[in-house]
């Protein structure tokens, strides 16, 4: 059951992710649903829940972990399925070891507002509700204030429920697992010769080209344990995660990631090892490990083709030619040398012009301390603009339609939470209706796109939370 925290109070609530279970997200400020939603009270037909899990925690087998402070309140019906709707931070469970179940305003923000802008970005992802706070004192590194996430999935179960049951040996109750998902996710292997194989491909499948959209926007998670890893390839868990702002393909967002497996270039494999981590405990439904193997082997092939996609919709390119590769591969050792800005320069990548020169290019182009080497690919870049004969208004609209303007940066971020904890929820609101439109120009929003400020450099995210 939640415990209840003194005197709740309504921060935020997104009307998309309302709509996905058909409240009113003006109601949501209501009394009733900040209380429900807190944990102050419990719905007349909810049961509530919390779920054991293990898993590998860089890359370390870390055993028993399980919702320690979160705890599934139910289902809720949409127009697009159904929704399990669970508490974060709404106090102790079972599983919460030696913490105390709570969630701090500054990461329950940050969940909040990620969750909703990378649902904006197409990239799959659980959902947030809304956001509660209360007084009440919690100690992490210094002492803050509780909050709570409402957060929604069609389910949260993890590739750490199937370790959890494969590291006890508990075949049956895997077995249970498995059918349970199967059966209610992915039914369509219902009749299959292997169901288990099918599952494990399927899942393998949805994370690689989940990671590939995480690639294409510059996002990292930051904490890519495998019980952080959804069976329905959903981003799941947000603590420590970034967006590419100078871009280093080694950069690592997370400050307690000291060693870098979770670096920018390292989601990619890790992704694959987390699959693998989800086969070796699914390998005594499947049988074998040649299935075991062929099941996983779709990683590479349907990251790469992802990938590839969505590469050519970002450079506005609406056929594929063998020489892509290579400029793909120029273009980001231009940006690693230069240290260049990853959404503005796919942004204004938009608005370079086919027979342009160097004076229409300064936008993108003052982007790159060496200039020269930008005209170098830009020449490249046009040459193969020309062999599509590509349209620059109609390239500029696909453009910009697929690279986002505004994504939340970590000084955005900050700045809200700041506010936030002097007790102003306006900043969360704001980037909340921003990031909700990530795509479209908004003028009257121009700051919120620009590059971060010096004072940014010096923030560090780590996975406490």
């Amino acid at each position: 059951m939640p415990t209840p925290l003194p005197a709740p109070y309504f921060i935020a609530a997104s009307a998309p992710a309302a709509a996905q279970v058909g409240l009113d997200p003006q109601a949501l400020a209501g009394d009733d649903f900040v209380d429900v939603f807190t944990g102050n009270k419990v719905a007349v037909r909810s049961q509530p829940l919390s779920a054991v899990y293990s898993g590998h925690q860089f890359g370390v087998w870390a055993g028993q972990l399980g919702d320690g402070r979160a705890i599934t309140l139910g289902d809720l019906p949409g127009p697009n399925g159904t929704m399990e709707v669970q508490l974060k931070g709404a106090g102790l469970t079972p599983y919460s070891r030696m913490g105390d179940g709570r969630a701090v305003l500054r990461s329950s923000i940050r969940e909040f507002l990620c969750s909703e802008a990378m649902a904006a970005l197409g990239i799959p992802t659980t959902r947030a509700l809304m956001l509660t706070g209360s007084h009440q004192r919690v100690m992490r590194e210094t002492v803050e204030t509780a909050a709570v996430v409402t957060r929604m999935a069609p389910t949260f179960v993890r590739f750490g429920s199937f370790e959890h049951w494969h590291y006890r040996g508990k075949q049956d109750e895997l077995r249970i697992l498995a059918d349970y998902v199967i059966k209610n996710w992915y039914p369509e292997f219902l009749g299959a010769a292997n169901p288990y194989k099918e599952l494990l491909a399927e899942v393998t499948r949805r994370t690689a080209h989940m990671i590939a959209g995480w690639q294409a926007v510059g996002f990292m998670h930051g904490v890519m344990n495998t019980d952080n890893m959804s069976i329905l390839g959903l981003t799941l868990d947000y603590g420590p995660f970034g967006f590419m702002e100078a871009f280093d393909a080694n950069h690592i967002c997370n400050h307690t990631d000291q060693g870098g497996r979770y670096s920018y270039a390292n989601q990619v494999p890790v992704g694959h090892w987390n699959c693998y981590a989800l086969g070796n405990a699914l390998l005594p439904l499947i049988g074998t490990p040649e299935d075991t193997e062929e099941a996983l082997d779709v990683y590479r092939p349907a990251f790469g083709a992802r990938l590839d996609e969505l590469l050519h919709a970002k450079l506005g390119l609406f056929d594929a030619r063998d020489e892509d590769s290579a400029l793909f591969d120029d273009m980001f050792k231009l940006l690693q040398a230069n240290h260049a800005d990853f959404t503005l320069f796919f942004r204004r990548l938009g608005d370079l012009q086919r027979e342009g020169g160097v004076e229409q290019d300064a936008p993108v182009r003052d982007l790159f301390i060496d200039r020269e080497a930008f005209d170098a690919w830009a020449g490249r870049y046009r040459a193969r603009l020309r062999l599509e004969d590509s349209s620059d208004e109609l390239r500029r609209a696909a453009m910009h339609r697929t690279n986002p303007k505004y994504v939340l940066r970590n000084y955005l971020a900050q700045t809200a939470i700041e506010q936030a904890q002097n007790g102003d929820f306006s900043g969360v609101h704001k980037l909340l209706a921003v990031l909700e439109r990530p795509f479209d120009e908004q003028p009257e929003n121009e700051s919120y796109a620009a590059l971060p400020p010096d004072w940014a450099a010096h923030l560090e995210v780590s996975c406490s939370s």
